[in-house]
């Protein structure tokens, strides 16, 4: 064995004894409540597929007609090999579906957040996140060479502290306006030349979830529309967990809230509630068109196959049909039934995310292998997915779970030890952990 694979050996080992190894499982079915898991049959709570759709019969069939019209592979980027039909139908219908001037497909979400990121900003401006965002944020914000600030998750104290920062210094651009103590900055790159000819303020970008997807609270979308519009800043909202689950028409927390047309870009994936696969962008029609020339990870990546972007298509016309509104309703009525205890109401909203902590991650794993023992499937999420020492099993729940599946979800958690495993989720006859 050679010195490279001596240092990954050790590595490796290194998170095996920190409870942080990770194994690729073999799935052997489609998502769905019931899913075959490394040859067993286990109860699902750990998909995104919030309403159901992955195994939706309208979206294979979209993908199949896809396919069979437009082969399985796009060939190249669209700026190379021209943009197919699937491509601009999905966009068409995203941005009507989210009330937006226009709308732009990405490979995936990770790949929107990090082209979009990196296109709006330059090297004299100033990003400013959310402590909990996905990662795919925090690596844009480092990635793009900007001055990154970090707020206390949903601090719009901490926030505002760092936006008259960050206005002084655009009034001054010259003198040393001390930063906020409780923030972080990133390391800077040597960033590319500028996208823009002549003179230019620099801008401040504020980045938040809408639905955190760890911990599945709500961001105080409404208080940071407004903190971004007295500052000057520009929003990006990522609404990953929120797109087909809130608002009248199921565009997400923003429409939920009514603020959708004060937001300057929004983002969204195509695998979660939507059922298929992929990332999107929308806003004006003057975002979209200098994405398309300045997103690089739209102009350098071969575009998405057909299929998933016409499968993305049915998905987003399915959610807004009557039958997803009762998709919807049911899955509402799912989290609804969920004890206090284990889905705390911190929020007049439902969320379908439910974090169960645990603290320690050896132990968190521990705690997911006993309940597959059960037939329950709930993985454990540890660092660098959560903070070290937070690590939680990360409950989510659908609109194609039914009654009997939530029942048998709470016996097998009532048959885990309350004391070792610090679960107490006050159902009837099971005694509060001391």
């Amino acid at each position: 064995m050679n010195d490279f694979e001596q240092e990954l050996r050790a590595r490796l080992e290194g998170l095996r004894e920190q409870g942080l190894y990770r194994e690729l499982r073999p799935l052997d079915s489609a998502q769905s409540p019931r899913i075959e898991l490394g040859g067993r049959r286990l109860l699902n709570f750990s998909s995104n597929d919030y309403l159901g759709l992955a195994n939706e019969p309208a979206l294979k069939e979209a993908a199949v007609r896809a396919v069979e019209r437009y082969g399985a592979g796009a060939g190249a980027s669209r700026l190379i090999c021209g943009s197919l039909p699937p491509h601009q139908e999905l966009e068409e219908t995203l941005a009507a579906f989210k009330g937006a001037q226009a709308a732009l497909g990405f490979p995936t979400g990770y790949a929107a957040a990090l082209g979009t990121i990196c296109a709006l900003l330059e090297k004299d401006d100033v990003i400013i996140i959310d402590k909990l965002v996905h990662a795919c944020i925090v690596d844009a914000a480092r990635l793009c060479g900007v001055k990154l600030r970090v707020f206390a998750h949903n601090d719009l104290n901490a926030l505002e502290d760092i936006l008259k920062w960050a206005d002084a210094k655009v009034q001054s651009p010259q003198s040393k306006v001390h930063s906020p103590k409780s923030t972080v900055q990133s390391p800077q790159p040597k960033p590319e030349r500028s996208n823009f000819t002549g003179q230019r303020r620099s801008r401040t970008l504020v980045v938040t979830e809408s639905v955190f997807s760890m911990d599945g609270d709500h961001a105080p979308l409404r208080e940071l529309v407004e903190l971004k519009d007295k500052y000057g800043a520009w929003l990006m909202v990522d609404e990953a967990h929120a797109t087909g689950l809130y608002g009248p028409n199921r565009r997400g927390l923003a429409e939920e809230i009514g603020v959708g047309e004060r937001i300057e870009v929004q983002m969204g994936t195509l695998g979660k509630a939507l059922g298929a696969s992929g990332g999107y962008i929308c806003g004006s029609r003057t975002l979209i068109d200098y994405l398309i020339n300045r997103a690089r990870t739209f102009v350098f990546s071969t575009a998405p196959v057909p299929a998933a972007a016409a499968a993305a298509t049915a998905g987003t016309r399915f959610v807004q049909s009557p039958e997803g509104a009762r998709r919807r309703e049911a899955l509402w009525l799912r989290v609804s039934t969920l004890p206090s205890a284990l889905a705390p109401r911190s929020s007049h909203l439902p969320s379908a995310i439910v974090p169960i902590m645990i603290g320690d991650e050896t132990r968190a794993v521990e705690i997911a292998a006993a309940l597959r023992e059960q037939g329950i499937f709930i993985p454990a999420i540890r660092y660098p997915t959560v903070a070290r020492g937070s690590a939680r099993l990360r409950l989510t729940l659908t609109a194609s779970h039914t009654h009997a599946d939530l029942q048998e979800l709470f016996m097998s958690l009532k048959a885990l030890d309350p004391g070792p495993c610090a679960l107490d989720f006050g159902l009837p006859g099971h005694a509060p952990a001391r």
